[in-house]
């Protein structure tokens, strides 16, 4: 039933969402969009070598693009780069795959896991994930630019 997917605490984490917003420097952005629901997330990343230094992002997305992004604020700061896109990796297997939901600091992703029933709503629950990993690929990829490439 659709009103599982909908449970009270993703309620709670789409209403709760920290960093909000947009960073003024950062080191990359990246946008994710659900052609399907029309979500949207857009994230700013920070790093210091290999560890998110600071995050901001801006979404426009239903309860459940809203309760994963909502986990990704509360966590990535401290992330490294390998463990998030470990994270994506193990909530894509979590939906499509009947894998077991990530423990340690992103337990909370378990709340999402009724999700894996309703494909319609797969999309709109990876956004999150996608853009970080995006962003992450972004700045390493520039990182490996010459120093006068990279203007």
């Amino acid at each position: 039933m659709l009103n599982d997917i909908y449970n009270k605490r993703i309620i709670e984490l789409a209403g709760n969402i920290p960093r909000l917003g947009r960073l003024t420097d950062p080191d990359a952005s990246a946008t994710a969009h659900s052609k399907l629901c029309g979500s949207t997330v857009k994230v700013d990343l920070k790093m210091n070598g290999d560890t998110v230094t600071d995050f901001a992002h801006d979404v426009k997305a239903c309860a459940l693009g809203q309760a994963s992004s909502s986990i990704m604020a509360s966590h990535v700061v401290g992330s490294t780069a390998s463990e998030l896109r470990e994270l994506r990796e193990t909530v894509r297997k979590m939906l499509k795959e009947n894998g077991a939901p990530p423990e340690g600091k992103w337990d909370e992703i378990k709340f999402l896991e009724p999700v894996r029933d309703y494909k319609a709503r797969h999309a709109s629950t990876l956004l999150t994930f996608d853009a970080v990993v995006d962003a992450i690929g972004q700045i390493e990829a520039k990182a490996k630019q010459p120093a006068a490439a990279q203007g």
